[in-house]
């Protein structure tokens, strides 16, 4: 099952007179690439936080917002009166001329004029914290499956299309030697004592050399691969380079085509094939 890199998980509740939200949101990079905002009263526990989302998400570029809003009277907020009246004294012998009430709107601004004494940070909301982290994972994770089920939609209508395309290639092959060797006696009828041998010989170096038996058997392994690692082990990565094959036989198949209908078809799977680079860039 394909999982999307692209998510979105959010999870809110109430705690001791707070209120504790986590949103979890990512999208697509070849690595894991963190970005957490912890608000002060977590801080000490951001190494366990960014733990617990590295071992859950993966990979992707993932931003992590944690706010605690309170709404309890415990907390107390207390103005630093001597600091601030220092900062007032300063503020004025660097600029004398400016309204008192302009240096007061500064020196509480300044840092530690108002502080905010907390209540203790007790096990149980650390615990609630951790919950709540993980109930965020889990909406974030059914995001992800969500998005997946459609890609996997995307990739596997795309893929079909170049089956499909494939097998309209077949009935051009004999016409199109056909065509190479009637061009070939045209050309040759013009000069007498002409080597039969020697003829045969060249049609045959150049049927082997146009023959696209070989590539069209490996385009459908690796196109029947991708299916199969879609739907049992999907990875972003794995996908990628069996996408890389793909391209390259589909290449080669166009090298050797020598056939409009053919070049046609070619353009046609390479249209699908950027289509399937672009979309498994987002598979997890």
């Amino acid at each position: 099952m394909i999982l999307s890199m692209t998510g979105f998980g959010r999870a809110e509740e109430n705690f001791d007179g707070k209120k504790i939200t986590v949103e979890i949101k990512s999208l697509n990079s070849k690595t894991f690439d963190l970005n957490i905002r912890v608000p002060l009263r977590y801080k000490e526990k951001e190494f366990e936080i960014r733990k617990v989302l590295n071992d859950q998400l993966i990979r992707g570029k993932v931003d992590c917002y944690i706010n605690c809003e309170s709404h309890s009277e415990n907390s107390a907020v207390k103005i630093n009166q001597e600091l601030v009246q220092n900062y007032i004294l300063q503020l004025a012998e660097a600029s004398p001329d400016a309204p008192h009430f302009e240096y007061l709107k500064m020196a509480v601004r300044m840092p530690e004029a108002i502080s905010a004494k907390n209540d203790e940070l007790e096990e149980s909301e650390i615990a609630f914290l951790f919950e709540l982290i993980r109930k965020a994972i889990f909406n974030f994770q059914e995001f992800r499956s969500t998005e997946g089920k459609i890609l996997e939609e995307e990739l596997t209508k795309n893929i079909l299309s170049i089956e499909k395309n494939l097998a309209k290639v077949i009935p051009f092959e004999d016409e199109r030697l056909d065509a190479v060797k009637e061009r070939y006696k045209k050309t040759l009828s013009e000069f007498q004592n002409i080597d039969e041998t020697r003829f045969y010989q060249e049609m045959a170096y150049y049927s082997e050399k146009l023959d696209i038996a070989e590539e069209k058997v490996r385009l459908a392994q690796h196109l029947k691969y991708y299916i199969e690692v879609m739907k049992e082990d999907a990875n972003g990565k794995k996908l990628g380079f069996i996408g890389q094959e793909i391209g390259r036989e589909i290449n080669t198949l166009g090298s050797k085509a020598n056939h409009s209908e053919i070049q046609r078809l070619v353009v046609e799977m390479k249209d699908d094939l950027e289509k399937i680079k672009e979309q498994t860039l987002n598979v997890l």
